[in-house]
């Protein structure tokens, strides 16, 4: 099995897609046209339009934050939250199936 990954918008609408090992979670939602992740970096974690909020079930399939990340999570237009992440620090897992929600706006 690939990796999962469910878009849940902040009006409550679900998508979910396939991914594989090795993606990003935002590379899974910009290849499947998913609007609500804007990614205008492209995943060079310079701006903060990829902020998700991770499933609090899901968080320890990911690798910690970083510092810079942290920084990063300081600038998104909807205030961060405990579980908030940038989807393109987010590495799918084989095997996965991850749930994350999205602000209802990134700029």
């Amino acid at each position: 099995m690939s990796a999962q990954v469910t878009y849940v918008s902040a009006s409550g609408e679900e998508m979910t897609f396939e991914g594989e090992a090795g993606d990003s979670v935002m590379a899974v939602a910009v290849r499947n046209g998913l609007s609500t992740i804007v990614a205008e970096c492209g995943g060079s974690m310079s701006c903060s339009t990829c902020h998700v909020f991770v499933d609090e079930k899901d968080l320890a399939l990911f690798d910690p934050i970083s510092e810079v990340e942290d920084e990063m999570l300081d600038t998104t237009a909807v205030d961060r939250e405990p579980n908030s992440r940038l989807s393109c620090q987010l590495v799918l897992r084989e095997d996965c199936a991850v749930r994350v929600t999205t602000p209802e706006t990134q700029m």
